[in-house]
C-alpha cells in the first residue's frame, strides 16, 4: 500500500489484507462472498484509545491511506431500525428544498457570487429537526404520549428522536435543490440578450430532463464510482463527522466535548466574520508590499488581491474565512489532501510567472487589456458588442463580423483556458495510467458479488435500488430532452444531444475519479464547447444546449455520486437517497425557473447592465452568455489551426503527455514521490489566480501544510477527532454569516448598508494597492 502524509493521490489496491497482518487483525470471507473485519474495529471512532488507532510503538498512528480514513475517521455504527421516510423529513426536506432553491436562484443574480452552503442547510435542519421533535405529538414525545397511540400514524409522525437517517436525508433533499441549474443560464440569456421566451412547459421538462439526465448516468456507473473503498471524497469528511458529532455517542463525555468545540468555534466565527466582510475589509488581505509602495502599478498586479481581478495576492495574509475556507475557494485547507495542495500551490507559482510575463511581453495584445479580465474586447481595449456580428436568427453573420473584426481577450484569460484544457487532457491519462487497474478490478469484483469496503458491508442489510430504476431515469429524461430540444427551438439535432452525452458518459468516471480521491473538480466544460462548436459551429444557441447536456449531465452525475458516498458513510438506506435526490432536483428546477422569470422582469435593465447595481447583476449570464458566442459562433475562427488563440484547444493533447513523465520517474524512482503529484491540479492551476479575490491563496497554503502534514502526522489523536469539526464550524459559522449579512445590510432584503470609510475601509482597494482601472 502506498504511505502518504495525505489521502492517497494514486492508486491503492484493495489488499485490506495487508493492513490486517501488519496490525494482527484477522479478516474473514463470508459465504456470500464478502470480506469481514473481525473484531478489528471495537469502540466508538472517537474513543482515546483503541486497537486499530495504534502503531507498534504504542502510540496513534498517523492517517495515511484509504482504508485509515474508512475506518478511523468515519464511524461504522448504524441501526438499521431508525425511520428515514417520517413526517419530519418530508416536512423539512421539502420546505428547506424550496428555501435553499429560492435563495440559490437569487444568490445566482448577485453581483458578488454565492452559494447556499451545504453546511449551512445541514446546521438549519438539525436545529429545526430539534424543534419538531418538541411539539410534533408522537408515541415517543413525553408531553405527547398519553394522547397519542403507538401505531403507525403516530410513528410516522414523531417516531422519537431526530435521528441520523432523517438529518442526512433532508441534508441530501436539499442541497440537490440548492444550486441554479445550467438550463437557468440558457433562459436567462434568451430572455436577455435574444428576446427569446421560452415556453413555460418547454422550460420545465428542458429543467428536469437535464437534471435527472445525470442521476440516471451517475447510478449506472455507481459499482466503481461510489462503492470502493479508495472513493474517499475528501471534502464530505467535515459533513460526515458533523453528522457522528451531532447524532452518535452522545452519551460519551469526549462526545459532548466535541459537540461543544464545534459550537464555540461555530459562534466564535460568526463574530468574527463580520469584521472582514463589512467592518474591515482590509483585512481580507494584509499587503506589507502594498502598504511600503502604493504608487506602484506592478505591485498592484504581484501583491495586490483582496479586491476582485485586482492582482495575484503574493503573500498577502488573509483573515476573512469566507475566502480561505471551502466556502470561497476551490479547495478546502483543512481537509483536501496534501498531495492535491502542494500540486496546486505549485502551479500557483507558475501562474504567477506566466501572468506576468505574458502581460509583460505584451503577448496576445495583453497590456491592451486589463492584466486580470474575463470579458470580450476590440483590439483597442473597449468592450466587444457581441451582438453586432450575429444575424437575425442569432448566427454568425460573416459580413458583419468582416466590418466588426475578431474580439480578443485579456493574455491571463488565454492562459486560463490553456490551463483548463491542458487539465482536461491531464484527467484523463493521469486516470487511465494510475487507476485504471483498480477500476477493471473492482468492476470485476462487483460482478463476482464480493464486497471489499466496511461501509458497504454496513450497507447490505438495506435494499439497493434496482438499476433498472437508473435506467428508466435516463431514458425518461433522454426522451423529455429530445422533446424539447425541437420543441424549445434550440437548434440543436438529435444527433447532437447524443453525441453529447456520450462525451458525458466518456468523461464522468475521470471527472469523478479525481475528484473523490484528490478533492479537485476537473471542468471539462471547455472541451463540450469546443467539441460542439466544431461539429456544429456558428450558432450560440446550439452551443449552449450542447453545453448543457454534455457538461451539465457530468456534473449533476457527480454530484449524485458524491451524495450515493455520503449516504454508505452515514448508513442512509440507497433507496431513501435515490428518493429524496430525484424529487430534490425537481423542486429546485421549478423554482430556480419561476423565481428566474420574477427577477428578470423586475431587473431586467440592471441584468443587461455591464457593471449592474449593488443589490442584482447579470454577471454570471454575461459570462456564460459570452462563452457561447466565442465558442459557437467564432470558435472555428479564434481557436482554429491558423487562428489566434489554437493553443487553447491543443492543449488538452498536450496534457495528454504531462501524466507520463512522473508515472515513469515513480517506476524507476519510487522515493522521488512523484506518485503524490495530482497532474490535472498542476496544469489547471496555470489560470488559478484569474478572477476574483487572490489574497487568500498564501493563508490558505499556510494552513493547509499545518494540517494535513503536521497535524495529521505529528498530532493525529487531535486531528481524527477534531480537525474536520473544525472545518465544519468554520464553514458553518462563515456561511450563516454571509446569510445574514445580505439579507441585514448586503441589500437582500432591497436596501443596502454601507460601512463608513475609516482606515480598515480605505476608499479603493482594500489592501491599500494602487487602484487600477
Amino acid at each position: 500500500m502506498a504511505t502518504v502524509n495525505s489521502l492517497p493521490a494514486h492508486p491503492i489496491n484493495e489488499r485490506t489484507d495487508s493492513f490486517g497482518d501488519e496490525k494482527g487483525i484477522t479478516q474473514e470471507k463470508g459465504s456470500d462472498g464478502s470480506v469481514e473485519i473481525a473484531g478489528s474495529i471495537q469502540g466508538d471512532v472517537y474513543d482515546d484509545i483503541r486497537a486499530i488507532d495504534m502503531g507498534e510503538d504504542g502510540k496513534e498512528r498517523p492517517i495515511e491511506t484509504d482504508f485509515d480514513v474508512a475506518t478511523r475517521l468515519i464511524s461504522l455504527e448504524d441501526d438499521p431500525s431508525l425511520p428515514a421516510f417520517t413526517f419530519r423529513m418530508w416536512f423539512l426536506g421539502l420546505g428547506l428544498s424550496c428555501f435553499g432553491a429560492v435563495l440559490g436562484q437569487i444568490f445566482y443574480f448577485r453581483p458578488q457570487t454565492v452559494y447556499v452552503s451545504p453546511l449551512f442547510l445541514q446546521i438549519l435542519a438539525y436545529l429545526l429537526g430539534l424543534v419538531l421533535e418538541e411539539i410534533v405529538p408522537g408515541p415517543h414525545n413525553a408531553r405527547e404520549r398519553l394522547r397519542t397511540k403507538d401505531n403507525a400514524f403516530w410513528r410516522f409522525m414523531n417516531p422519537g428522536p431526530f435521528n441520523i437517517k432523517e438529518h442526512v436525508a433532508i441534508t441530501i433533499f436539499s442541497t440537490t435543490a440548492a444550486e441554479s441549474a445550467l438550463a437557468i443560464s440558457i433562459f436567462a440569456a434568451d430572455e436577455l440578450y435574444y428576446n427569446l421566451e421560452p415556453n413555460v412547459g418547454v422550460g420545465i421538462f428542458t429543467l428536469i430532463g437535464s437534471q435527472l439526465m445525470g442521476y440516471g448516468l451517475g447510478g449506472i456507473m455507481r459499482a466503481f464510482l461510489v462503492y470502493p473503498t479508495y472513493i474517499v471524497f475528501p471534502n464530505l469528511l467535515p459533513t460526515v463527522q458533523l453528522f457522528d458529532a451531532l447524532h452518535r455517542g452522545k452519551k460519551i463525555f469526549l462526545q459532548k466535548k466535541r459537540v461543544k468545540f464545534f459550537w464555540s468555534i461555530f459562534i466564535a466565527i460568526f463574530v468574527w466574520e463580520w469584521f472582514p466582510e463589512f467592518i474591515a475589509p482590509t483585512l481580507t488581505g494584509i499587503s506589507i508590499f502594498c502598504l511600503a509602495k502604493r504608487d506602484s502599478p506592478w505591485f498592484t498586479r504581484i501583491f495586490g488581491g483582496a479586491a476582485g481581478n485586482e492582482g495575484l495576492g503574493m503573500f498577502s495574509l488573509c483573515l476573512d474565512w469566507n475566502y480561505v475556507g471551502s466556502g470561497g475557494g476551490s479547495l478546502g485547507a483543512l481537509f483536501t489532501p496534501l498531495s492535491t495542495q502542494l500540486s496546486l500551490y505549485f502551479g500557483t507559482m507558475i501562474c504567477i510567472i506566466a501572468f506576468c510575463a505574458c502581460y509583460a511581453a505584451n503577448t496576445w495584445s495583453g497590456q491592451n487589456f486589463p492584466f486580470l479580465s474575463q470579458a470580450l474586447f476590440y483590439e483597442n481595449g473597449s468592450l466587444y458588442d457581441q451582438l453586432s456580428i450575429l444575424d437575425e436568427n442569432f448566427r454568425l453573420d460573416s459580413a458583419k463580423l468582416a466590418e466588426v473584426g475578431l474580439p480578443w481577450f485579456a493574455s491571463s484569460q488565454v492562459l486560463t483556458k490553456i490551463g483548463s484544457n491542458l487539465a482536461i487532457g491531464a484527467t484523463i491519462m493521469h486516470v487511465i495510467i494510475w487507476y485504471g487497474k483498480d477500476i477493471i478490478e473492482v468492476v470485476r469484483k462487483y460482478r463476482a458479488g464480493e464486497n471489499y469496503d466496511p461501509h458497504l458491508a454496513k450497507m447490505k442489510v438495506y435494499p439497493e435500488v434496482p438499476m433498472w430504476w437508473y435506467i428508466a431515469i435516463f431514458v425518461s429524461s433522454f426522451s423529455m430532452a429530445m422533446a424539447t430540444i425541437y420543441t424549445g427551438h434550440s437548434h440543436l439535432p438529435w444527433w447532437g444531444l447524443i453525441v453529447s452525452l456520450i462525451i458525458a458518459a466518456i468523461f464522468l468516471p475521470f471527472v469523478v475519479t479525481v475528484y473523490a480521491i484528490t478533492g479537485f473538480v476537473p471542468n471539462i466544460q471547455n472541451l463540450v464547447q469546443i467539441l460542439g462548436a466544431t461539429m456544429i459551429p456558428g450558432s450560440p444557441q446550439t452551443n449552449m444546449y450542447f453545453t448543457l447536456y454534455g457538461f451539465n449531465t457530468v456534473d449533476q452525475a457527480r454530484g449524485l455520486i458524491r451524495d450515493l458516498k455520503m449516504g454508505q458513510y452515514t448508513k442512509l438506506p440507497p433507496r431513501v437517497t435515490f428518493v429524496v435526490q430525484s424529487i430534490g432536483a425537481v423542486v429546485g428546477g421549478l423554482l430556480n425557473f419561476i423565481i428566474m422569470k420574477i427577477l428578470i422582469n423586475s431587473h431586467r435593465e440592471i441584468l443587461l447592465d455591464v457593471q449592474g447595481s449593488n443589490i442584482w447583476s447579470g454577471q454570471q449570464v454575461q459570462s456564460f452568455n459570452s462563452d457561447a458566442v466565442s465558442w459557437g459562433a467564432l470558435g472555428n475562427l479564434l481557436y482554429a489551426p491558423d487562428g489566434r488563440y489554437a493553443i487553447v484547444p491543443f492543449s488538452i493533447l498536450i496534457g495528454l503527455a504531462v501524466p507520463i513523465p512522473f508515472w515513469i520517474a515513480h517506476k524507476f524512482f519510487p522515493k522521488l514521490g512523484a506518485n503524490r503529484v495530482v497532474t490535472p491540479v498542476l496544469c489547471w492551476t496555470l489560470g488559478y489566480l484569474s478572477v476574483g479575490i487572490n489574497s487568500s491563496v498564501f493563508t490558505t497554503f499556510c494552513l493547509a501544510v499545518f494540517s494535513q502534514y503536521y497535524l495529521r502526522r505529528y498530532r493525529p489523536r487531535w486531528f481524527r477527532k477534531y480537525n474536520f469539526l473544525l472545518s465544519a464550524a468554520l464553514d458553518g459559522g462563515t456561511q450563516v454569516m454571509v446569510f445574514v449579512f445580505t439579507f441585514a445590510v448586503g441589500g437582500g432584503s432591497g436596501k443596502v448598508t454601507n460601512m463608513p470609510n475609516w482606515a480598515l475601509n480605505p476608499i479603493g482597494n482594500p489592501d491599500y494597492c494602487q487602484r487600477l482601472t
